[in-house]
């Protein structure tokens, strides 16, 4: 019997629904994987609530990590029991999936499944964030939004790594801890008690009023106002998400009073375009991972049956790094 969490109406956590359903059959380029983690992701959330559309019904989720049961027609580069690990198309809640292989890699054989599916996404995003949407070298300083956070813990770590000085948010004093281990030579708090929910001026003070290289910002409308006023001349503003809500339109020439920055929106579907481009993206991670410049904090653990209670966790920012979903 294989089993799905699958949303036939958009809206809170309680619309995600653990059904009994076929176990499909791989057609032509495609596998068959038997699934032993799942990742969740914030981007699961926008597509349950609507933020991006989807067709109804659908099965939720992005990214995970099992083994090859089957394989279809002209399918060479894998073979029944090799581990792999995704990151698209959607339709990762579920205990038996099929995978077409041209978005699909093999696992080395000392990264386990859970470590695979708590990396996948949020490890090939800091990979085209750090290395090609701003190249970080050493002796930038950047500001780093959600540090505690599962990208953010591995975004800072490497570029840390890389020989910056990085600056992190965080929204609790319990998480500080957790962005200084994470490689943050300093951490701001900007819960609304915290009296630095505004962290501009503590970014100019930081940085002798220069402002920083980039800054990585994933949690959308509640920070995107004052990341501008982060930025030096001629930085750049990468807002990668919209934890808070997505960013409302802007005026253009907010860039040039903010001194002629650079802002993008970018997303790992465009960075990972091709096959080669996400295996390269892959072994990249893979390589810094293995190497112990950054490591992949243990994640929290819930049944996939369980997903409704762990969206309610994210969104509620009870969790920190990677949460993993085990059927």
């Amino acid at each position: 019997m294989n089993h799905a969490i699958r949303v036939h109406e958009l809206g809170g956590p309680d619309v995600l629904r653990w059904e009994a359903i076929d176990t499909p059959a791989p057609a032509k380029g495609e596998v068959l994987v038997r699934s032993v983690a799942v990742g969740l992701n914030f981007l699961d959330t926008y597509f349950r609530s609507g933020l991006y559309p989807m067709a109804l019904p659908f099965i939720v989720g992005s990214e995970g990590a099992g083994v090859v049961e089957a394989v279809g027609a002209e399918v060479v580069d894998f073979s029944v029991g090799d581990n792999v690990a995704y990151v698209d198309p959607l339709g990762s809640y579920a205990e038996y999936l099929v995978r077409p292989v041209s978005r699909l890699v093999k696992l080395p054989d000392d990264i386990a499944h859970v470590d695979a599916a708590a990396m996948m996404l949020k490890g090939l995003t800091a990979e085209y964030l750090v290395q090609r949407t701003y190249a970080v070298k050493a002796g930038d300083t950047i500001l780093v939004h959600a540090a505690a956070g599962g990208v953010g813990q591995i975004l800072c770590q490497w570029a840390a790594h890389l020989g910056a000085t990085v600056i992190g948010t965080v929204g609790s004093e319990d998480k500080r801890a957790i962005a200084e281990a994470s490689g943050c030579q300093h951490v701001i708090v900007t819960s609304p008690e915290s009296g630095t929910a505004d962290f501009a001026p503590v970014v100019r003070e930081l940085t002798n009023g220069e402002g920083v290289a980039v800054v990585y910002d994933g949690v959308g409308a509640a920070t995107f106002t004052h990341s501008l006023k982060c930025v030096r001349i001629r930085g750049h503003l990468v807002a990668f998400g919209a934890a808070s809500g997505a960013v409302p339109p802007i005026d253009i020439q907010l860039l040039n009073q903010n001194g002629s920055i650079y802002l993008t929106r970018p997303s790992l579907g465009a960075y990972a375009r091709t096959t080669e481009e996400l295996r390269q993206a892959a072994d990249t991670l893979f390589a810094v991972v293995k190497s112990g410049a950054v490591r992949i904090a243990p994640p929290r653990t819930y049944a996939l049956s369980d997903a409704a209670q762990a969206h309610r966790d994210l969104e509620a920012r009870k969790t920190t790094g990677s949460v993993v979903l085990v059927p």
